[in-house]
């Protein structure tokens, strides 16, 4: 597998007039792994589309080395076609790749995808991003929808794939067990809601930046896009 790192620094998310987050950082190597955990709506979602390259972050720097897995609640798969179709069209593109892992998708691969429930669309992701054999994983709540015993499974593909030498971020609000991961709580890199509003009187240095760029007008709107 090829080489893979992550590196942020001083990371801010802004989405419409709020600042989900700010001065965020970590590293992560390869064989490393790290799970992003909050409740809904503090930027988990976000984080991992900045992460991915599909968010424009506020403020801060983003170092990417390694190809990028992304699996969240929109698997990239054609809604009208049956399951094994779909999942064909992405071995294509991704050959040679190893045979998909059992996730238990065979008695479905006459299904078109349209008719899978939550769980059994989330399997279906988590084969194609083995299959892809990208280094770096970015995981948006994996274990929803899923039955206890393919919770395990997800968390087992993770140990396997950072144990082969990729690197994996887990946002989950759950529990995600995997001996040595890493945690980061959201919680403290975001903003008082309503009553505390505002930017101002963070203390640091980098929340001081932080409050004058999100005080400023920027040039530019801020990307928009779904997620938290």
């Amino acid at each position: 597998m090829e080489g893979c790192r992550l590196s942020v620094k001083d990371l801010a998310c802004r989405r419409g007039e709020r600042l989900l987050f700010r001065g965020l950082g970590f590293e992560l190597n390869a064989g490393e792994a790290l799970q992003v955990a909050g409740p809904n709506g503090t930027g988990k979602s976000s984080l991992l589309r900045i992460l991915a390259g599909l968010l424009g972050p506020f403020a801060g720097t983003l170092e990417r080395i390694g190809a990028i897995g992304l699996v969240d609640e929109r698997p990239a798969l054609d809604e009208h076609l049956p399951l094994g179709r779909a999942l064909d069209f992405w071995a294509r593109i991704d050959a040679p790749a190893p045979p998909a892992p059992d996730l238990g998708l065979n008695p479905l691969m006459d299904v078109p995808v349209r008719f899978l429930s939550t769980g059994q669309r989330k399997r279906a992701a988590l084969a194609r991003l083995v299959r892809q054999q990208a280094p770096v994983w970015l995981l948006d709540e994996p274990l929803n929808g899923l039955d206890s015993e393919a919770a395990r499974t997800c968390e087992a593909l993770v140990a396997d794939h950072c144990a082969n030498g990729g690197l994996a971020v887990v946002a989950s609000h759950q529990p995600f067990r995997l001996e040595g991961m890493k945690t980061l709580h959201l919680a403290d890199f975001t903003l008082p809601l309503p009553g505390g509003e505002g930017i101002e009187g963070w203390g640091s240095a980098a929340e001081g930046r932080a409050s004058a760029l999100a005080s400023s007008t920027p040039t530019q709107p801020p990307p928009q896009g779904g997620g938290e």
